[in-house]
C-alpha cells in the first residue's frame, strides 16, 4: 500500500469524524498543522507506530488503511436506484468497492496497463438536450454500433474505452452505478434487470463517466424520476440517442403514417429489435419530432409494457461481472499474487461457486480440485 492512499484514508477518516486537520495534529500529539497535512497528501512517510494510533485513536482496523482490496477516500459513484435507503446504499457500495479494488490492485500486479488518456464528452451542465442527443448519435456512429447499439456497447466500453463494465447482483431497488477512480472507471449494472432496462441504464451510466469532469452526478439519483435534475435529463437523451440513432429509426418507416393499433404493434417490434423498451422508443420518437407527444400521450401503457407482452419473457442473466474483469482475477492467482480462499471470501462464495465464475464466462478456471 502506497502512502499516497494511506494519507488519502487517513483524511477520509478525518473528515468523516468532523475533524479538521489542526483537531487531528492535537488528537495525534504532533506538533504542527503541516505534519497532518504531508501526511494526507503522501509526502511524508507514516511511521508504524504512528499508524496503530491513528488506528487507536479512531477505532478502526488496521487493514481499513493498508488493504489494497478497499475502497476509501478515492473512489467516487453515482447511484442510479429507486427509493433504496441510505443504509443499505452505503453497505452495497463498500462491498462493490471491494471488489473495484481487487480488480485494480490485481491487474496493476500482472502488469496490465490501463487507457493512457480517457475519453470525454464536450459537454457541460449548460448544454441543450439536443446537444446530448447528437452526442449520443455521433458515439453510436463512430464506434460502429450498429443496428443493434445495445447489443455491442459493453464491448465498445470496455475494448475501446477501457471502462469496466461489471453485472452484479444488487439489491432491487439498485439498478446500477457509475465509478470514478483516479486511474479507473466502472460502470455497475444490476445484472437481474430486463435486457432492455439493462442496455439503457449502461448508456445513462456511460453519459456519466465521459462527463464526469464537467458536470459531477449526485451520489445518488432516481431511477424512476420524470423530472430528474438536468444532469439527469441530459443522461437520458445522450443514452436515447446511443441505442436508438435516429439513421436507424429511419429503416422503419413514416411513424405517423400508423393507426394507433398498427403504431403500438410496430413500437412493440421495433424495440425489440433494438433491445429497448417500447416505452423508450416512443419517447425518443418525440424528441426527434417523428410522433407527436399528443399521439404519444394516448397510447394505452398497458399495451406497451413489456414490449407488448403478458409478462416479461423470463432470461437467464447474463454471468456476474465480465470476461476482462475474471482473466485479470484469474491470471492473479496463476501468477500467486493472491490466494483461492481470499478471493472467495471476498465474493462471499465456497471455492467451487468461486471456481463456476470462471466457466460462466467461457474462460478455463485456474481452480483445481
Amino acid at each position: 500500500m502506497s502512502q499516497y492512499l494511506i494519507g488519502r484514508r487517513i483524511k477520509a477518516l478525518r473528515k468523516e469524524k468532523g475533524l479538521t486537520q489542526d483537531g487531528l495534529t492535537k488528537l495525534l500529539g504532533f506538533n504542527d498543522r503541516q505534519t497532518v497535512s504531508a501526511i494526507e497528501t503522501g509526502t511524508r512517510r507514516v511511521t508504524a507506530d504512528e499508524l496503530v494510533l491513528v488506528a487507536e485513536k479512531f477505532g478502526e482496523p488496521l487493514d481499513y488503511f493498508t488493504d489494497s482490496f478497499r475502497l476509501v477516500g478515492e473512489g467516487c459513484f453515482s447511484w442510479r436506484q429507486t427509493g433504496a435507503e441510505v443504509g443499505q446504499l452505503n453497505v452495497y457500495e463498500q462491498l462493490a468497492g471491494s471488489w473495484i479494488a481487487a480488480y485494480r490492485t490485481l491487474s496493476n500486479q500482472i502488469g496490465q496497463e490501463r487507457p493512457l488518456l480517457r475519453y470525454a464528452l464536450s459537454l457541460d451542465r449548460h448544454a441543450r438536450y439536443e446537444d446530448a442527443m447528437q452526442a449520443g448519435e455521433r458515439f453510436a456512429s463512430q464506434f460502429s454500433l450498429g443496428k443493434a447499439p445495445a447489443l455491442r456497447l459493453a464491448e465498445v466500453m470496455e475494448n475501446d474505452l477501457g471502462i469496466s463494465v461489471l453485472m452484479v447482483d444488487a439489491p432491487d431497488n439498485i439498478s446500477g452505478a457509475a465509478c470514478r477512480l483516479p486511474d479507473l472507471d466502472v460502470a455497475l449494472i444490476a445484472r437481474h434487470e430486463v435486457a432492455a432496462r439493462r442496455h439503457f441504464n449502461l448508456a445513462h451510466e456511460l453519459f456519466h463517466l465521459l462527463t464526469w469532469e464537467a458536470m459531477p452526478p449526485k451520489h445518488i439519483e432516481e431511477a424512476e424520476s420524470k423530472t430528474g435534475n438536468r444532469i439527469e435529463q441530459l443522461a437520458n437523451n445522450f443514452a436515447a440517442a446511443v441505442l436508438m440513432p435516429s439513421e436507424i429509426l429511419e429503416q422503419f418507416g413514416e411513424w405517423s403514417d400508423f393507426d394507433k393499433k398498427e403504431l403500438i404493434a410496430h413500437l412493440n417490434l421495433v424495440a425489440d429489435e433494438l433491445h429497448v423498451t417500447s416505452s423508450a422508443l416512443k419517447w425518443r420518437l418525440v424528441a426527434l419530432g417523428k410522433l407527436k407527444k399528443t399521439v404519444a400521450d394516448s397510447l394505452p401503457q398497458v399495451e406497451l409494457r413489456n414490449n407488448g407482452r403478458n409478462s416479461i419473457v423470463e432470461q437467464d442473466p447474463p454471468p456476474l461481472f465480465s470476461p476482462s474483469f475474471m482473466k485479470v482475477i484469474g491470471n492473479a492467482i496463476e501468477d500467486g499474487k493472491v490466494s483461492v480462499r481470499r478471493l472467495a471470501r471476498l465474493f462471499n462464495m465456497s471455492v467451487d461457486d468461486f471456481s463456476n465464475l470462471f466457466t460462466a464466462q467461457g474462460l478455463e478456471s485456474p481452480i483445481f480440485p
